[in-house]
């Protein structure tokens, strides 16, 4: 039934051509899109607080992170976390800099077939695997570092990630609706769909990697992997 929608022929057909698209570029989660270089200090002080915040974490889980507690921690002033991080969503997404980094360098420039050096398709399929994994690894701090409704999808970290995608599936199904295509594959790698499916409904991660194997075919209108 979800493959006749996806390729009825009631739909609008999909646009011939997209504008040109950058490819991603290795970002730093907690960095804001407009935070200058910073002085060797402040890094020094940035990299303090943020071992303060993984304490925290380590001892009393991400309910404990606040931004008092990490101010405390790290022996400043409260003033100066938030100066940081701007608020506790940033520091929380500032925890996630390492792996969300690490992700960007396997995907930009790591070993196939999530690095380049294989076919887009199974570039793809290991994308989505990769993202699930490290979504559950870190699925508390994922959740709660969530930014606000009207930066969710403009954060620099997430646009990063859905481009890889729009460049791979332009690759694959150049004659499709590739920017919102891709909205549908990353919504299906949302942290909280994760944690409903994993935690709430009891589901393995072997089931969800099989449906990402599943939407990729119907999306890509390929057949699916023996």
């Amino acid at each position: 039934m979800l493959y006749a929608v996806f390729m009825s022929s009631a739909l609008p057909p999909f646009p011939k051509s997209q504008g040109p698209l950058e490819p991603p570029q290795l970002l730093e989660v907690g960095a804001g899109p407009d935070e200058p270089c910073l002085r060797a200090d402040a890094a020094r002080n940035r990299a303090r607080l943020l071992e303060a915040a993984a304490r925290l974490i380590a001892e009393h889980g991400v309910a404990g992170v606040t931004m008092e507690a990490v101010a405390a921690a790290a022996q400043v002033g409260k003033g100066t976390v938030f100066r940081r991080f701007g608020d506790r969503t940033g520091l929380l997404m500032a925890l996630l800099d390492h792996s969300g980094r690490q992700l960007q360098a396997d995907f930009l420039g790591g070993p196939p077939p999530l690095g380049p050096g294989a076919p887009p398709l199974e570039r793809l399929r290991a994308f989505g695997v990769a993202v699930l994994y490290r979504s559950a690894e870190q699925l508390d701090l994922q959740l709660a570092a969530q930014p606000e409704p009207d930066r969710r999808f403009s954060h620099p970290a997430v646009r990063a990630l859905r481009t890889h995608v729009t460049m791979l599936l332009r690759q694959i199904v150049p004659d499709a609706d590739c920017d919102l295509l891709s909205q549908t594959l990353m919504a299906s790698l949302d942290p909280a769909l994760i944690h409903h499916l994993t935690r709430q409904c009891g589901m393995p991660m072997e089931r969800l990697e099989a449906a990402w194997i599943d939407l990729v075919a119907l999306v890509t209108r390929t057949e699916r992997p023996r």
